[in-house]
Order: C-alpha cells, then sequence, then structure tokens
C-alpha cells in the first residue's frame, strides 16, 4: 500500500505530504510532525515485497537497523541525518528521520560543474567522519552517492537515507539500486555489508565531485574488463587527490583502505597537498590613512556648500556620482575626478572676477582650493579599495565616507554659524 498525501499516521501525530522517492526496497515520503509543525522524512518498507521469500529477512533487517540508527541518533551527529521514531503502522514499519533542507551534491555538481578539489574534499570528508561514526556503532551505510549528501549554505554536509535493504540479495531487483550503479562496488550487489563498501562509494562521490563524471561503474570493469578512468585525465587535481580517490575504489575489496579512517588519512594527506598548491589568500585592507583624507575634504566641501541650498545638493549628487564611478572604472573615476577639480576652480575664477560676488561664490571659491586635493584623495583611496574589495564593496565605502564627511562639514557649519 503507497499512502497518498494527507493521509494521517499514529492518530493524526504525522500527516504524509508527497512520495520523495520510491524503489523495489522501499518507500520514503515527506511528512509533516503535527505537534511541532515541522517536516520530516518516512521511509517505509515495500509491501510489493511480502511475496519475496527473502522478506521477513529484509523486514527483521530494518527493524534492527533502525533501532540501532534510532540509538545512533542520541549523539546528535551533526553530519548524520537524525531518526526520531520507529513504529509500526497497519502492519508496516516506519521510519522517521528530520528532513534535511539544502541541495544534494549530485544537483549541486549537475548545476555547477566539477567542484574545486579543497571545496570536494572538505564535503567528502565531513561525510567521511560521520561514516567513521556509523561504523562504530557495527552499521553500513550502503548508499553513501552523492545523492545522499546534502550540502547546506553554511557548508555542512549531512548523510541521508540509510541503505537499509543492501543485505537483500538479487532476487530482489531495486530501481534505486541500478539508479547508482557508478557508485557501488560490484560485491554490494551480492549483499556484501563490509565496511569497504562504503569506502568504494565516497571515493567514487569525490570523483563525480571533483571531475563532473560518473566513474565507470564496477559491473563493467569486473565482467567487462572497462578500465577506470583516472579523474586526473578529467579535472586538475595533485597526484595525491588522484591516487587516494582511485585507492578507495579499488575494484576488489582487499585492495581498498580497511577501514574509513584509514582512507581519510590519504585523503587528509591529499588535502593539504592542494592546501599549500592554493594562491594565499588576499588580504582586504582599507587605506585608512586615504580615506581619512577624503573625509576630512568632504567635511571642509560640506562647511563651505552649507549656506547655499543648491550648493549643498550639488555637493550631496556628486559625492554619490564619484563613489559610484570610483568603482565601476578607475579610468572613469580619474576623468570625472579631475573634470569636476577643474570645473570647481572655473567657477571660483569667474566668482572673484564678479563684483557682485555673494557669499556662496566665496564659499565656492574656497572650495575649490580643496578640489585638487579632494579629488586626488578619493583617486587614491578608491585605487587601493578596489585591489583589495569588490567594485560593490568599494562604492559602499567611499560612499559612506563621503557623505559623513559632508554631514560633519554641516553639522560645523551650523555650531559656527549659532556661535557668531
Amino acid at each position: 500500500m503507497v499512502w497518498a498525501a494527507g493521509q494521517r499516521l499514529q492518530n493524526g501525530k504525522y500527516i504524509i505530504e508527497q512520495i520523495l522517492g520510491q524503489g523495489g526496497f522501499g518507500i520514503t515520503y515527506k511528512a509533516r510532525h503535527t505537534l511541532l509543525q515541522q517536516l520530516i522524512v518516512i521511509k517505509t518498507p515495500n509491501e510489493r515485497l511480502k511475496n519475496d521469500p527473502e522478506y521477513p529477512k529484509y523486514l527483521q533487517r530494518f527493524v534492527e537497523e533502525g533501532r540501532r540508527l534510532e540509538k545512533l541518533s542520541e549523539q546528535k551527529h551533526p553530519n548524520i541525518v537524525r531518526v526520531r521514531d520507529l513504529f509500526e503502522e497497519g502492519g508496516i514499519y516506519c521510519l522517521v528521520m528530520d528532513f534535511v533542507s539544502g541541495e544534494s551534491l549530485f544537483n549541486l555538481v549537475q548545476r555547477r560543474g566539477a567542484l574545486p578539489a579543497n571545496e570536494a574534499v572538505e564535503y567528502v570528508r565531513q561525510i567521511g567522519e560521520a561514516l567513521t561514526v556509523v561504523h562504530q556503532a557495527r552499521l553500513v551505510h550502503r548508499d553513501a552517492h552523492p545523492g545522499n549528501i546534502m550540502v547546506q549554505r553554511d557548508g555542512k554536509a549531512i548523510l541521508i537515507d540509510f541503505g537499509i535493504a543492501g543485505e537483500i540479495l538479487q532476487t530482489v531487483e531495486s530501481s534505486k539500486h541500478f539508479g547508482n550503479l557508478a557508485f557501488a562496488p560490484y560485491e554490494q550487489m551480492m549483499g556484501s555489508r563490509e565496511l569497504t563498501v562504503d569506502v568504494y562509494c565516497l571515493g567514487a562521490s569525490l570523483y563525480y565531485a571533483v571531475t563532473g563524471q560518473c566513474p565507470t561503474s564496477s559491473l563493467d570493469r569486473k565482467l567487462k574488463n572497462v578500465g577506470l578512468i583516472k579523474p586526473k585525465q578529467h579535472a586538475d587535481i595533485s597526484d595525491e587527490l588522484n591516487r587516494a580517490i582511485l585507492k578507495g575504489m579499488e575494484l576488489e575489496a582487499k585492495n581498498r583502505p580497511q577501514s574509513m579512517q584509514e582512507w581519510l588519512k590519504l585523503l587528509e594527506v591529499a588535502n593539504r597537498t592542494v592546501e599549500v598548491s592554493l594562491p594565499p589568500k588576499k588580504r582586504r585592507n582599507i587605506p585608512w590613512g586615504k580615506l581619512t583624507g577624503v573625509l576630512l575634504s568632504y567635511a571642509v566641501l560640506g562647511f563651505f556648500s552649507a549656506p547655499s541650498a543648491w550648493a549643498w545638493a550639488w555637493a550631496w549628487a556628486l559625492a554619490s556620482a564619484l563613489a559610484s564611478a570610483s568603482a565601476l572604472a578607475w579610468a572613469w573615476a580619474w576623468t570625472s575626478l579631475l573634470a569636476s577639480a577643474w570645473a570647481l576652480a572655473l567657477a571660483s575664477a569667474s566668482a572673484w572676477v564678479s563684483a557682485s560676488a555673494s557669499a556662496s561664490s566665496w564659499a565656492l571659491a574656497s572650495a575649490s582650493a580643496w578640489a585638487l586635493a579632494w579629488a586626488w584623495a578619493l583617486a587614491l583611496a578608491s585605487d587601493e579599495l578596489v585591489k583589495s574589495f569588490s567594485k560593490f564593496h568599494t562604492f559602499l565605502i567611499l560612499l559612506g565616507t563621503s557623505w559623513l564627511g559632508l554631514g560633519l562639514g554641516w553639522l560645523a557649519y551650523q555650531i559656527y554659524s549659532v556661535s557668531i
């Protein structure tokens, strides 16, 4: 029986919202906890297996591992989906897990293409540490492929959807299982529950993450003697990382690292090599001295522009325009600044020549003396800022500095006018 949307379980405690996935072994539902108003995931065995001779064994394993997972969740490992409950409803066993938001590693690579090696290794390292805890609890995930690795916005990777049906023999076909053939070792098809199964799956997931390509399936490698293309042939990665991936994906289990910790050590060495090869991060230094010059220059401009409404408005508009120009392009900023400086100088000269020069003309003439210094300070500051920050951040810094300067100049004038 497949539950439809709106189906209530446990006397209304859970409400089914939709089916997330359905395979030969089980069905996964998205549901809601009515009391907590939280999204959850409910996983159940597929009742179509009831006529299969292996079904009782599968059901027993489902319950046993469900209890282990529930106990494992008491540790609240940050990279393992939390199991909340295990119950029976209408003769069907149900495993309740947290609903994990984010994007699967598979979809992330589909959207962005091959990931930078250091980013991919970090995701896989987190999952490897989670699997180490799983293995210590005498469990094997058996499905650590990219579709079951959720990546959240903060960079945390979470392992979901334990493959607790993996020990069933091939008398039962699983569309879910065969859909992930590229990431499974061939012995998993025969029901292997060894730790090396997870080592292979995670190694194949890392292969996919750094290359953007699915690796050759282990069955093709075993039965058809098809070679595995080295990840280094698909992507520019270090020899150490290439070696770690291939070691984890050894066709025969005996040739792989025999524990997740052993494989993670290889990955740690490879990751150190990746970090060393990365260019050093640029330090984002703010030219405080030059910005102080901009602040003081705009303060003087604000002081002398305060008596005249048109001059004050012009100063604010010019501050915004020049900050924008400086952030968009150095050449444009420099040209705009020099043009503004000459405009101010010419205006001041005209004001002095005029016999009827007003107080506002005197203010404008005085301000012109600061124009070149102001232009030079802003140009130098913007040049340094663009080297360390994005254009938008540069714009915000220059705009904020110039507006603050104008505001301080206006305030100083108000204080001055009151005092006289």
